[in-house]
This record gives C-alpha cells, sequence and structure tokens, in this order.
C-alpha cells in the first residue's frame, strides 16, 4: 500500500436540540460518501467519549482515507461531498478538521465495524523548534499497547483544526483494548499546551 495515506478527521458538533431523525439521515448520508472513487475507507457516528484539556464537546466522528492530497481534494469539491455538507450545516454549530500523512505503509485501508478507534490531537506551545516538533512525533510513535494499527503526522489543513498541529489515530480490535491502553503523552506533556482525545466505534453495516 501507498507509504503516503492521507487520514481526514471531522469532528462534528450537533445543536443539542437537533431532530433525531435529522441527525440519523445525517449519518447515513456521511457515510454514503464511500461512494465517491478516492475514497479508500469512509465511517461516520457518534463519539463514544472525549478526554484533554480542550473546551469541546463534539458528539460525531468522519474518518476516512485518502491515496494523496490530490484524491483528498477531488473527494472535498465532488458534488455529492459538497451536497451532504450543505444538507448538514443546519444540524451543527461546531466542526474541526485535521489531515495528516500517515507515517508509516498500512497493510489494510478499510478499518473493520466493531473496531475501537482512539485519535489524539496536539496543541504545541508556541515557538518550539522543528526538533521539539520531531521530539514529540518520535515519542507519539512508540505507540500505546494492544494496537492493531496506528499512523500519526502534522496537520496540513490548519483552517479548521482550531489550533491543533499534531494528530495520531489507533486502532483496536475492541473497547476493552483501547481502555486499557496507556498513553504515552506524558514524557512530552511540557511541550503540550492542551490535548483533545476522541474515542469512537466503527458501527456495522446494519447500524448504519
Amino acid at each position: 500500500m501507498s507509504s503516503s495515506t492521507i487520514e481526514h478527521v471531522v469532528l462534528i458538533k450537533v445543536k443539542p436540540d437537533a431532530d433525531s431523525s435529522k441527525v440519523d439521515t445525517m449519518i447515513t448520508d456521511l457515510n454514503g460518501l464511500i461512494s465517491i472513487d478516492t475514497v479508500l475507507h469512509l465511517t461516520s457516528g457518534p463519539i463514544l467519549s472525549t478526554a484533554g484539556s480542550s473546551p469541546f464537546t463534539f458528539t460525531h466522528m468522519l474518518h476516512s482515507r485518502y491515496n494523496s492530497k490530490t484524491d483528498l481534494d477531488t473527494y472535498l469539491h465532488h458534488p455529492n461531498h459538497l451536497s451532504v455538507v450543505q444538507s448538514i450545516l443546519p444540524l451543527c454549530e461546531d466542526f474541526m478538521i485535521m489531515d495528516w500523512v500517515a507515517d508509516r505503509t498500512l497493510s489494510t485501508m478499510v478499518i473493520p465495524p466493531e473496531c475501537a478507534v482512539r485519535v489524539t490531537f496536539l496543541k504545541l506551545k508556541e515557538n518550539l523548534g522543528e526538533e521539539v516538533k520531531d521530539e514529540v512525533l518520535g515519542v507519539i510513535k512508540e505507540n500505546l499497547g494492544g494496537i492493531e494499527q496506528f499512523t500519526c503526522g502534522e496537520n496540513f489543513s490548519p483552517d479548521l483544526a482550531k489550533g491543533f498541529s499534531i494528530a495520531s489515530i489507533a486502532i483496536f480490535k475492541g473497547v476493552n483494548e483501547m481502555e486499557e491502553a496507556d498513553s504515552n503523552l506524558e514524557k512530552v506533556k511540557d511541550y503540550v499546551e492542551s490535548m483533545y482525545a476522541v474515542d469512537y466505534v466503527v458501527p456495522s453495516p446494519s447500524n448504519l
């Protein structure tokens, strides 16, 4: 597989008074974007839990993968994607988007249903040099225990990233394995201004 796989994560905060049937339709429409040719993997659904020092309260997540930045751009400008975005905007009050180049070759692009996903976003303190960024990325790459798949990288789409600059995604067989994993971020806490982690379970087709 390509070593330049692009990770694309969108966090969505649905309005508290949003109609539940419309939210269900939103999830169905988002998952339907898998039909766009350049998409290698796409899943969307409610967030299981969040943690960290940031005040955000996102409710839903979309994660997708692409072979290149060009393929991601094709997806973002595809009429089907633009149509879904316009349809869900009235339901949502906040978004956060981060994109990064996977730091390693992936044996498979598709994450099976029922797998647990932990996405972690870091906002580094100001005026840190590239050496510090490299050190932070190095620590993250040490991984957690029990991981089936893992990537990390530096965000290349800053406009809607809310100041976060480094992201990682860890895939576990299930929620139990994810909950037992120990974070290694304590080693770089002196460089981190804030952290936000999102836990999510890939839905089975029957739940879409």
